[in-house]
C-alpha cells in the first residue's frame, strides 16, 4: 500500500508510515511514579498497585477477590507510548498464589497485554488488560480474564522539559535569591 501526501507529492510505504510514527513517540510512556485503585473484572475485583522502578517498567500488585477463591499476584510490566505519554500499551509477566474455598491452595504464571490512558488534568489513570494465566493445583489448568483497573496518580512524573519553571515562577525565585559572597577576613582586599 502506498501513501501520497498531497502538500510535497511524497509517496512513502505503509510500513515506512508505521516506522517513522514509532520513531516520533517521546522517550517517557508513563506520567506517574505510583498509582492504586480498583481492579474490576468479570469473575473478581479488587486492589491494584503500580510502581515505576525503571524508565519504562513498572511492578504492579494485584490482591484479588472471586466468588469463592483469595488471590495475590505480582507482575512486571514494560510500557510503550502511543502518540504521547497520556496513552500507552504495556506487556508483562509474573506470578500468583491463592486459596480456593474447595480446593485449597493454587498458583500459577501470569501473562499480561493491556492499554492505559491519564486522563489529562486529572490523577486517575484508566486501563483494559487481559491476564491469561498458567494454574497449578486448581481444577482450570489455564484462563484467559479481561480486566479494566482505575487508578489514583500518588506519585507524578517529575518533568523535565524545556519550558518546565516558565510559568510557575521558579526560575524566577532562582533569580531573585541573593548570591551570597565570600566572607572577608580583615586583611582581604
Amino acid at each position: 500500500m502506498i501513501f501520497r501526501f498531497p502538500l510535497r507529492g511524497w509517496l512513502l510505504p505503509a510500513g515506512g508510515l508505521l516506522a517513522a510514527a514509532a520513531l516520533a513517540l517521546p522517550a517517557h510512556a508513563q506520567k506517574y511514579r505510583t498509582a492504586a485503585g480498583l481492579r474490576l473484572g468479570k469473575n473478581n475485583y479488587g486492589l491494584t498497585v503500580q510502581q515505576k522502578i525503571l524508565d519504562k517498567t513498572t511492578l504492579e500488585g494485584l490482591a484479588l477477590v472471586g466468588t469463592r477463591e483469595v488471590s495475590a499476584t505480582v507482575l512486571a510490566e514494560r510500557h510503550f507510548g502511543i502518540l504521547g505519554p497520556s496513552l500507552n500499551y504495556y506487556f508483562g509477566a509474573g506470578g500468583h498464589l491463592g486459596t480456593h474455598k474447595d480446593t485449597g491452595g493454587f498458583g500459577g504464571l501470569d501473562a499480561l497485554a493491556g492499554v492505559e490512558y491519564k486522563i489529562a488534568f486529572t490523577p486517575v489513570v484508566l486501563s483494559l488488560d487481559f491476564k491469561p494465566t498458567v494454574e497449578f493445583n486448581s481444577n482450570d489448568w489455564a484462563r484467559f480474564p479481561t480486566a479494566f483497573s482505575v487508578r489514583y496518580v500518588f506519585v507524578k512524573e517529575k518533568t523535565t522539559g524545556l519550558f518546565d519553571g516558565l510559568f510557575d515562577g521558579e526560575k524566577d525565585k532562582k533569580k531573585s535569591k541573593p548570591k551570597s559572597s565570600p566572607r572577608r577576613g580583615l586583611f582581604d582586599f
